[in-house]
């Protein structure tokens, strides 16, 4: 492939998931946080269950209740996170925290798993938490914790998926993870918040652009550079994505840009960038992030 085209793909790619979480914000002053993350993924779920019904689907119930643990992280823990933080953080800090799953990835793969990383990792670790910290001084609140334990969620999802190495392809594996995460959350909301669903023209924007762009074309197009590139190089710029997401906030939320918030977004991206660069000596730590 072009090397012009791949970037431009990549670039695209990012922006999407970077403004995933300017749209939700947008969506919340419509719709509840966690019906909102419901319909989208279930939405999504089931759009994404009809393209892979072709597809070689696991055989045995064991693999179903894997994908099912693995939706419970990934789409309910995360996603759910990313909704509710953003009722109280700007959907640029929420990108950043979120984003932060790589450096968590190194810390519980090392204790739990006995993983052994590079010293470049290692300081990429240490200059994302440093910049979590700053960001923390810039404005500490439940939102910000609540970031941070979506993009811990994340992580686990991603030693789970390492984990369980199912053998059924990854379409079947994120679009029932989705599906059932999405049913999760749909049914959480009934008990867990004030449900609440204006119907007009930028709710249902809202909520269609999360489920088809936000959610299945960033799947397609990240799987498919993934299939065409080298998963390290294309999985290092995954640092774009917070970086698109508090651009976007910037200029269509009119997101304040604090002096602590871009020097911790700039240590976190690059702790980001310094962890996916550099592969693991047992396993790439590019490819588990990406999932």
């Amino acid at each position: 492939m072009n090397r012009f085209y791949f970037a431009f793909l990549l670039i695209i790619t990012t922006a999407l998931m970077g403004s995933s979480f300017v749209v939700g914000k947008i969506g919340l002053a419509h719709i509840s946080p966690i019906l909102l993350a419901g319909l989208r993924f279930l939405a999504a779920g089931v759009l994404m269950a009809i393209f892979v019904r072709k597809y070689s689907h696991p055989h045995l119930l064991m693999d179903w209740i894997k994908i099912i643990l693995i939706g419970l992280f990934q789409t309910v823990g995360v996603m759910g996170c990313i909704f509710v933080s953003l009722k109280t953080i700007t959907a640029g800090e929420s990108s950043i925290l979120t984003f932060m799953n790589p450096l968590f990835v190194v810390i519980l793969s090392t204790i739990f798993i006995g993983i052994r990383y590079t010293m470049i990792q290692w300081l990429g670790v240490i200059l994302g938490c440093s910049g979590m910290i700053i960001l923390g001084f810039a404005q500490w609140n439940n939102g910000t914790i609540i970031g941070l334990i979506g993009g811990l969620c994340w992580a686990i999802a991603t030693l789970l998926i390492k984990k369980f190495n199912l053998t059924c392809s990854v379409w079947v594996v994120t679009a029932y993870q989705m599906l059932f995460g999405g049913f999760l959350l749909t049914l959480a909301s009934l008990f867990m918040e004030d449900l609440r669903f204006t119907f007009n023209y930028i709710s249902i924007s809202s909520l269609a652009y999360l489920a088809l762009f936000g959610s299945i074309a960033q799947f397609a197009l990240w799987f498919y550079l993934l299939s065409k590139g080298d998963s390290t190089k294309t999985s290092a710029f995954l640092f774009l994505a917070p970086f698109f997401g508090v651009l976007f906030g910037y200029l269509c939320l009119d997101e304040p840009l604090h002096k602590e918030m871009a020097v911790g977004a700039v240590l976190v991206c690059t702790g980001i960038f310094l962890v996916n660069r550099s592969s693991s000596k047992n396993v790439n730590i590019n490819k588990l992030t990406s999932e």
